[in-house]
């Protein structure tokens, strides 16, 4: 180990010791009994651990509020709102929520995290333990360009993945012992890089936010999926040193799969082994139902499929309730989206996006409970 890792490995070392006691001072409060889920002895779904009754993610990604804000933004001072919009999510039938956690808010360094957003993270998981809500954390977040340290693009890739690993450490260590995490997602939509090198680790913008982002830049001649398969084997053993009981997974591009065009160097059936389950983020067509059914079962690779994103995005409310329907036998669990508005405020305001959320929201309401 050189210096550099050496430092790095001692500033962690330190925050490692320090969550080890907030742990430890700061049980988890038990209003609402939760078991720790697992996945079934079919590797079709998932069961509760103790009981072994079968758990089917119903759930909503909370992954900005109405205004854009990703939630390291207003959680330390409107710590209300997150309160409101938890509870809300509740009410709407969820029993997952999808929480994406930005890498430059939790990290201040390379072997460092932010002890005071783990503070706060912990305080999110009181919040679902109390309510009854899972948490599926999606982690190494870069959405906000502005918000990237300049530290952590000036890595070369196994010093990126260093990095990435200590997150995953300090998170792991904090979540270990809670049954309120529902999954370990390690990146939200990530990419090897295919054709020549390029200049930036994120994708192109949508809505303002770098959803995609490459765990190599340039393949420099290896094979795409070998290395996403290094990535995720480096990512799930740092988790496991200090948690073996919750699932992992990662968010994949319906274009991850092995066919012409475009590719994410994920494809399911390579990178599957470490993984507990299979998400993918898939948004159907109205004129390309069944080619969305296509593609899910390129998904379905021996373990428990979950639609971690999906919303009537170009399609409608009840053309989504359609595919949902006719996809049951093929996907264990559904996430759409939840913005920080109510149903009747969405119906109130008048604009395209908030009419395609109440429909949406509205559907989600319906079906809660059916997809079981």
């Amino acid at each position: 180990m050189d210096i550099y890792g050496l430092a790095m490995h001692l500033r962690f070392l330190r925050t490692l010791a320090s969550l080890v006691l907030m742990a430890a001072m700061a049980p988890l409060a038990r209003a609402v009994e939760m078991e720790f889920v697992q996945v079934s002895a079919d590797a079709t779904g998932f069961v509760l651990a103790e009981s072994r009754r079968p758990f089917a993610p119903w759930g909503l990604n909370y992954d900005h509020d109405r205004d854009g804000r990703l939630i390291e933004d207003y959680w330390d001072q409107e710590w209300s709102e997150v309160e409101e919009d938890f509870q809300e999510m509740k009410e709407l039938g969820a029993n997952v929520v999808r929480v994406h956690l930005q890498f430059g808010k939790f990290m201040a360094g390379p072997g460092e995290p932010n002890k005071q957003s783990l503070k706060q993270l912990r305080r999110l998981i009181e919040l679902a333990h109390r309510i009854g809500l899972y948490l599926d954390l999606t982690g190494l977040g870069c959405y906000h360009k502005k918000d990237v340290p300049a530290w952590y693009d000036a890595l070369s890739e196994q010093q990126r993945w260093n990095a990435q690993a200590v997150f995953w450490e300090a998170i792991a260590t904090l979540c270990a012992d809670s049954p309120a995490v529902f999954c370990y997602d390690l990146m939200n939509e990530p990419v090897v890089s295919g054709g020549p090198p390029k200049d930036d680790w994120l994708g192109p913008p949508f809505a303002g936010k770098h959803f995609v982002q490459y765990v190599a830049i340039d393949h420099a001649g290896r094979d795409r999926t070998t290395i996403a398969r290094q990535w995720i084997e480096q990512l799930v053993t740092a988790i496991r040193k200090h948690d073996r009981r919750h699932m992992i997974t990662v968010g994949l591009v319906p274009w991850s799969l092995d066919r012409p065009g475009l590719t994410s160097g994920f494809v399911p059936d390579k990178i599957a082994e470490r993984l507990d389950f299979i998400s993918v983020h898939i948004y159907p067509a109205s004129d390309k139902l069944d080619q969305a059914q296509d593609t899910l079962k390129g998904f379905a690779v021996g373990k428990p499929v979950v639609v971690e994103e999906t919303f009537p995005l170009y399609c409608s409310a009840g053309e989504l309730g359609q595919f949902i329907k006719q996809s049951h036998d093929l996907v264990a669990g559904w996430m759409g989206f939840y913005w920080g508005k109510t149903i009747e405020e969405c119906r109130q305001s008048g604009t395209i996006g908030d009419a395609l959320t109440s429909g949406w929201l509205e559907l989600f309401k319906a079906k809660a409970g059916m997809e079981d």
